[in-house]
């Protein structure tokens, strides 16, 4: 995609959505590290659910040290993985709690060290928490980047590159956003809705769906009845 495509899919992108944000509840920068830990392998939807009634008891690595792995269990058993997650949440409670005041630390490298923190958990914080200029690259991003020949790489490390390279100054700290929600609502995994995508005309995947499945056969169906009327 051209440089100038590039500025343009992000400037449609910011159109439709001015402030876009992750769709993770929480209330303070920990609780966010925790929602992100969470929802590995998880859904947002099903990531707020279980941390809905937990954030309110817990809202420092003190509290959630307090609260315990067995606590913390019975909160978020409908996550899955939720054992690991909860040996993980505890775990990293401990350290920020002995190490950094109970503070998160608004730096990728250290957060990376961290239990349960990869390199996409750590790139969400710094972003959603601290503005960042940093490009989380989930499955949705992999796909859109891929999809549209916006930024393709084999690997979710290698298309961060390509983002980190390719987006324009202006979009760079939503741009994580706009890819995210572009991916799980329009862009879709098994049928993306090219039809109603705002970036269309820009989008290098040649199987576009531009009308939704069974529209034609409805179409074709109502003409069928109105000549045989």
């Amino acid at each position: 995609m051209k440089q100038a495509d590039v500025f343009e899919f992000f400037r449609r992108l910011a159109e439709a959505n001015p402030a876009p944000e992750t769709e993770l509840e929480y209330g303070n920068t920990y609780q966010l590290l925790v929602a992100v830990v969470l929802s590995a392998q998880a859904t947002d939807v099903g990531v707020n659910k279980a941390t809905r009634a937990l954030f309110r008891e817990v809202k420092t690595p003190a509290q959630m040290v307090a609260l315990g792995e067995a606590g913390l269990d019975n909160h978020i058993r409908t996550i899955g993985l939720y054992n690991a997650k909860a040996k993980n949440v505890i775990a990293l409670s401990e350290i920020l709690e002995r190490d950094f005041g109970g503070e998160v630390p608004a730096d990728r490298d250290v957060l990376t060290t961290l239990p349960g923190v990869g390199r996409k958990t750590a790139n969400v914080v710094m972003n959603s928490a601290f503005g960042a200029e940093t490009f989380a690259v989930d499955t949705h991003i992999f796909r859109v980047g891929n999809r549209t020949g916006l930024a393709r790489g084999k690997t979710p490390l290698a298309v961060e590159k390509q983002l980190e390279k390719k987006v324009p100054g202006p979009f760079r700290v939503g741009a994580h956003h706009w890819l995210i929600l572009h991916g799980r609502y329009i862009c879709k995994a098994r049928t993306p809705e090219c039809w109603r995508c705002p970036v269309v005309d820009l989008c290098a995947y040649k199987a576009k769906v531009l009308e939704p499945r069974g529209a034609g056969a409805v179409a074709q169906g109502r003409i069928g009845k109105a000549k045989g009327a």
